[in-house]
């Protein structure tokens, strides 16, 4: 027959089961919860990555859609840049409406560009006197746009001794002398003197604009605005 366990020992026995079940339990437990705190820190960082990735990729979209527009504008100023300087040249050549016409399609997309409005302006001026206030008010408007801009204050002094405003072209091609040292702005003030017989004032313009290019000797040896200093020893001197 075997010998019968203690009570006490039994009660020992199962204690020891139990701390070790509930041991077993507990690390369980402790690893279940390291497991889902990995899990979820791991759903963490991949919706974070998600994120990031989502922002990234609508930061490229928005970067590459305004670099598009951005080369589209470029494009199109280019493009009435391109116009603009035809209608310049269009008004060189003394093709006035077609240079007027050019700088219209400038302005229809462009209502600022203050280039158009000038080049516009000054050759309304030269179209003829009925279109000559128009042509002011197109200068007008360049000058509105940019007060500073050379181009335009000068046009403003050409087009005023164009229809003999002399003492006003005068006060226009000084403002326009303060932007900007223009050799057609001292040319345009000794035809203005030259048509007033003032010699003195005439030779000290025009010997500056010579001075700045030489070839505008040539230009006043055949100005007819120049007839009334023509004989003149000094005037003579000067453009021979």
């Amino acid at each position: 027959m075997y010998k019968k366990i203690p009570f006490k020992i039994k009660v020992i026995v199962l204690g020891a089961f139990c701390i070790i079940g509930i041991i077993i339990v507990f690390y369980n437990a402790k690893l279940n919860w390291q497991s889902d705190k990995l899990n979820y820190n791991s759903k963490q960082h991949n919706a974070s990555n998600i994120k990031s990735s989502k922002v990234d990729e609508n930061k490229s979209l928005k970067d590459s859609k305004e670099n598009e527009e951005k080369q589209k504008e470029e494009e199109k100023q280019k493009q009435l840049n391109d116009l603009c300087e035809q209608g310049y040249n269009d008004f060189g050549a003394k093709k006035y409406s077609d240079a007027i016409d050019k700088e219209n399609e400038v302005l229809a997309q462009d209502d600022n560009n203050y280039r158009a409005h000038a080049i516009k302006g000054i050759a309304l001026c030269y179209l003829g006197a009925s279109t000559y206030k128009q042509g002011i008010e197109e200068i007008d408007r360049s000058l509105q746009i940019k007060p500073d801009y050379g181009y335009g204050t000068f046009n403003k002094a050409l087009a005023l001794e164009l229809y003999g405003h002399y003492d006003d072209a005068l006060n226009w091609y000084d403002k326009d002398l303060k932007i900007e040292n223009r050799v057609w702005s001292y040319y345009g003030k000794a035809s203005i003197y030259g048509r007033k017989g003032d010699v003195e004032n005439t030779v000290k313009n025009l010997k500056i604009a010579i001075d700045m290019q030489n070839n505008i000797r040539d230009v006043a040896r055949k100005e007819e605005d120049f007839a009334n200093v023509r004989n003149s020893p000094e005037f003579n001197e000067l453009v021979k």
